[in-house]
């Protein structure tokens, strides 16, 4: 009889077919809907990436500032969604303001039993959910009741705008821009599969999407870049950078932001981050966190053969644009909202229930003990 082969984890296991990204694939790398990274970073705005995934095609140019204008109509909170935000406590966990909103979303505004309004949904919340979380957090950190409807044509013009109280500049809004097209989509990433498995027992969009931000929270999946701004941080001088950073893994101390579970020699997105984060640096005059987060990396490649991936110099990029480093992971949340309303859409067209086996390691049959 042959072996069965242990898949810690589902290492390996291909666990359903996708149209919307492949990653790692040998030459193709990182691509939406057969479009490359690097061309869309290159020549699309967020909002074209979005239309791509949620709609399957690129939009015109008349397509396109439709799309805009209507996600522009969309940004506006139900008041009783507010007064939420509200006592939601300050302390609470962004990510956790994320799942408790999109959820109560789900009950004022539910979808259809049909999924007839899927479409709309999906728009909805990635139209919403930067409003969530900036009404929440310029609530209880700045004690104002912003207004949440904005005239800036696209989502990362508005989360700036929300955040300073003030247009961001063109670098600014492009370099956000950006990071939201490399974080929309990403395979079957653990929170995307969450999502597909609650979708697969035919339960409503904001069901998944609550689950999946549930999996995003986890510090494995989305909380790198969080935990990779304290690290950096914590050094004064590459040079300082260099020795804590030898000494923790003399420790075996996790560093997070360094490798992946699927790509082998490189995250495509890792290069431009860094290179944004480098720009960035010299128009803030910042002469040190840039320089630390680079001896970082060259620690973790020379001692450990571990690549910075797409969290590590994401970190800096918020941290240069004024971005708290709590609200980095809702970020995330922001942009691949675009690819889990896309798998929840795709695993509907052709719905089977997601149902593994397990391998029982348990003791055998026991027989019940007699009563003495």
């Amino acid at each position: 009889m042959a072996e069965k082969k242990k898949t810690g984890g589902l290492a390996g296991i291909t666990a359903g077919e996708t149209a919307l990204c492949t990653v790692g694939k040998e030459g193709a790398g990182l691509t939406y809907c057969g479009y490359d990274i690097y061309d869309l970073v290159d020549n699309a705005c967020f909002e074209e990436v979005a239309y791509l995934l949620l709609r399957g095609e690129l939009p015109n140019a008349k397509e396109l500032e439709q799309y805009i204008e209507r996600l522009k109509s969309m940004r506006d909170l139900p008041s009783k969604l507010k007064s939420l935000l509200e006592i939601i406590p300050s302390d609470t966990h962004p990510m956790d303001v994320l799942r408790t909103g999109v959820s109560f979303l789900g009950n004022i505004e539910p979808e259809d039993n049909e999924f007839l309004n899927q479409a709309t949904v999906a728009d909805r919340l990635l139209a919403c959910l930067p409003s969530m979380l900036l009404y929440w957090h310029r609530f209880h950190a700045d004690e104002q009741k912003i207004n949440v409807v904005t005239e800036d044509d696209s989502v990362a013009g508005h989360f700036l705008h929300m955040l300073h109280d003030t247009p961001p500049s063109e670098l600014h809004r492009k370099t956000l821009d950006t990071t939201l097209i490399l974080y929309a989509e990403h395979e079957f990433n653990a929170s995307t599969f969450t999502g597909r498995v609650i979708t697969a027992t035919l339960s409503d969009m904001y069901s998944a999407v609550t689950g999946a931000i549930g999996a995003l929270r986890g510090s494995l999946h989305g909380g790198a870049n969080e935990a990779a701004m304290e690290l950096i941080q914590k050094f004064d001088s590459p040079e300082q950078a260099t020795k804590g950073v030898l000494k923790m893994l003399e420790q075996k101390e996790k560093i997070m932001g360094f490798g992946h579970r699927v790509y082998t020699t490189s995250d495509p997105r890792n290069s431009v981050n860094k290179k944004m984060s480098k720009t960035l640096s010299k128009e803030v005059g910042d002469n040190k966190l840039y320089a630390v987060s680079e001896a970082i990396e060259t620690v973790m490649w020379n001692e450990k053969k571990l690549f910075a991936n797409a969290d590590f110099f994401a970190a800096s990029v918020y941290h240069f644009m004024g971005i708290p480093t709590y609200l980095f992971t809702p970020i995330f949340v922001c942009s691949r909202i675009t690819g889990w309303a896309a798998h929840i859409i795709e695993q509907r067209k052709n719905n089977k229930l997601i149902r593994p086996a397990a391998e029982y390691i348990g003791p055998s049959l026991q027989k019940w003990p007699s009563k003495k």
